[in-house]
């Protein structure tokens, strides 16, 4: 049987450096790899399909599958995970201290379907009793005008998301005061800057979202891996060679970070940090697999619908594979 040719784009995960670099190889298959940024990943994949194998958005194939429409199907190798209390800013002159001073507030996001936001709206809900109709919602380019959100939605009339003025920006405005917060995955320029009343809403974020998830038990997945749906179709060993290879990866990377002889990440106190890590989320805190991690997954489906962008409930099992469903054990 000829070996199939398929193309991979990801983010340069130290979780998936090793299925990039040729030491681990999916079974059957040749890759070309194309590292890029998660946003590229995202538009290409869902507007056009561009590549074979790729890192894909948790919550808009949520919401594809959901509607039917997924061109991938899911396999439950999860290579960003991110906790997100971290993701809000605020202006620090309009009496916010603390979430719950979000009720009635308008606050920037560059896509209301980014799974980042999903999660930080998940928090402010579940935490805090602040649901995402409670808020105004403003969709933008954050750096740049003119970014849309990268899936067609449609949300009920009790979510307020519209749309920052053609050519502004998210950053500009939580700088400038027209936004009282801005959710989003990446700092903004203003706070970077060091802007005047721009700050975090949660400045010890760490301690933060290590009290959450002692409180959760949940480390928010952010990106999953998807296969062209056609593909798996018609070769259905590929999902599971492809879970097995990322599982792969995975492990030489967390092996690589516990060692101290030489350092394979660039942070001096790495060792320390790790075990801080361990202590607070356990030995095996970058889980894989559905099993694993359907609070996780079982939460961000029953936000889609809290936060109206499915309309219906859906099993965590219906986003991926089957054949990585039950995975094989010896």
């Amino acid at each position: 049987m000829a070996r199939l040719q398929l193309t991979f784009a990801c983010g340069g995960y130290d979780r998936v450096r090793a299925l990039m670099d040729g030491r681990v190889a999916v079974e059957g298959v040749d890759l070309q790899v194309f590292p890029l940024e998660p946003e590229e990943c995202f538009a290409r994949a869902f507007r056009s399909q561009d590549f074979d194998i790729t890192e894909l958005s948790g919550s808009s194939h949520l919401l594809t599958t959901a509607r039917g429409d997924a061109h991938y199907v899911g396999i439950p190798a999860f290579v960003s995970r991110v906790f997100r209390h971290s993701a809000f800013y605020i202006r620090t002159d309009r009496g916010i201290s603390g979430p719950e001073d979000l009720r009635g507030r308008t606050i920037g996001l560059p896509e209301y379907q980014m799974t980042a936001c999903l999660w930080a709206r998940g928090i402010l809900s579940d935490t805090y009793g602040v649901p995402a109709e409670a808020v105004h919602w403003r969709n933008g380019g954050q750096e740049q005008p003119g970014r849309t959100e990268r899936t067609a939605i449609t949300l009920p009339a009790r979510i307020d998301l519209q749309p920052i003025p053609a050519g502004k920006t998210l950053s500009g405005m939580l700088e400038s005061g027209e936004l009282d917060a801005l959710v989003t995955a990446r700092a903004p320029s203003c706070f970077v800057r060091g802007a005047p009343h721009v700050g975090r809403l949660f400045p010890d974020f760490r301690a933060a979202e290590e009290a959450w998830f002692r409180r959760t038990g949940m480390f928010p997945i952010m990106h999953l891996i998807g296969i062209r749906r056609s593909l798996v179709e018609r070769h259905p060993w590929l999902a599971a060679s492809v879970m097995k290879a990322f599982e792969q990866s995975r492990a030489i990377a967390l092996h690589e970070l516990s060692q101290v002889g030489t350092l394979f990440t660039a942070l001096p106190w790495l060792a320390d940090d790790l075990a801080r890590a361990q202590a607070v989320m356990g030995p095996d805190y970058w889980r894989y697999g559905v099993g694993p991690n359907r609070p996780e997954l079982a939460a961000m489906v029953r936000w889609a619908r809290e936060q109206g962008l499915i309309d219906h409930d859906m099993p965590v099992e219906a986003m991926f594979a089957a054949a990585t469903l039950d995975p094989a054990r010896i």
